[in-house]
């Protein structure tokens, strides 16, 4: 595989206790290095936060990574949303499982995740932690909050903007490992080049506006310095809970084999179903 053919994704990621929490129960992980597992699987990024107001929330949200990218790279012959909807199953039930072994009345986190592969974003999310596309110093939230506040937005009860400032922002209407069966959200976007991706927790995006992710992306130019100055503006607007980002640049992206013929056979189905001929 030459250089051409790898993505250039450069890629920085941070989690820290912040300002009032004794301890963190936040985490976040990467994807394989190994290029066999990427070239066939993609590269895979995510974030968990453990409930704070549940026990065990540190051990939650390690272990639902844990298991949740274990199994996306052990499933083969799979499309990506398919491993990402397993893997979203099996570390629900190893949360699940965990917190009765543990003799904990529950257990939970949440868990947001997006796998590059070829020019498609594949994202797959529970809970209230957030995934953004940044794009020509613009930011898009591509989830949405499974919270009783997220639904009121859904419903038009209350406008995105008192999100933020709501006092019951964090009461979480889905997470990962309170129920035996979880039904996670899976979406796809098309990406390029230049794009930047930025995850979080809540304690993130609760005291940093969505314009203020475009912003930072723009002034710094580098994934390393975005997430460190995202964490620094949290602690200083005295944000109340744990926080983690990975900041992801897309340098350059690459087809693959897997995507275009994923693509090809949308299409055909597409003209199919309108009655359309060729390809």
């Amino acid at each position: 595989m030459t250089a051409n053919e790898v993505p250039e994704i450069v890629m920085h990621g941070l989690t820290h206790v912040g300002n009032v929490r004794e301890d963190n129960q936040d985490a976040i992980r990467f994807c394989s290095p190994d290029e066999h597992l990427t070239a066939r699987h993609g590269y895979l990024y995510a974030v968990a936060d453990g409930m704070g107001g549940l026990e065990h929330g540190g051990i939650a949200s390690a272990l639902a990574l844990e298991t949740f990218f274990n199994t996306f790279y052990k499933t083969d012959g799979s499309s990506i949303p398919k491993k990402l909807r397993e893997g979203v199953q099996v570390a629900n039930l190893g949360v699940f499982q965990k917190a009765r072994q543990l003799g904990v009345a529950r257990m939970g986190t949440t868990l947001t995740a997006v796998d590059v592969m070829g020019h498609s974003l594949n994202i797959v999310h529970v809970g209230d932690s957030r995934a953004y596309l940044v794009r020509h110093g613009k930011a898009s939230c591509l989830t949405n909050d499974h919270t009783r506040v997220g639904e009121m937005v859904r419903m038009k009860l209350l406008s995105p903007d008192k999100v933020r400032a709501h006092n019951q922002r964090s009461v979480l209407e889905k997470c990962l490992g309170v129920e035996l069966f979880v039904q996670p959200d899976i979406s796809q976007v098309t990406i390029q080049n230049g794009d930047a991706i930025i995850l979080c927790t809540d304690g993130v995006w609760s005291v940093i506006e969505d314009a203020e992710f475009a912003g930072i992306v723009a002034e710094e130019k580098d994934a390393e310095s975005v997430s460190q100055r995202i964490i620094d503006l949290a602690m200083s607007r005295q944000s109340d809970d744990n926080l983690s980002v990975v900041a992801l640049f897309l340098r350059r992206l690459v087809p693959s084999q897997h995507h275009d013929e994923g693509s090809r056979w949308n299409r055909v189905m597409q003209r199919l179903r309108f009655g359309r001929s060729g390809l």
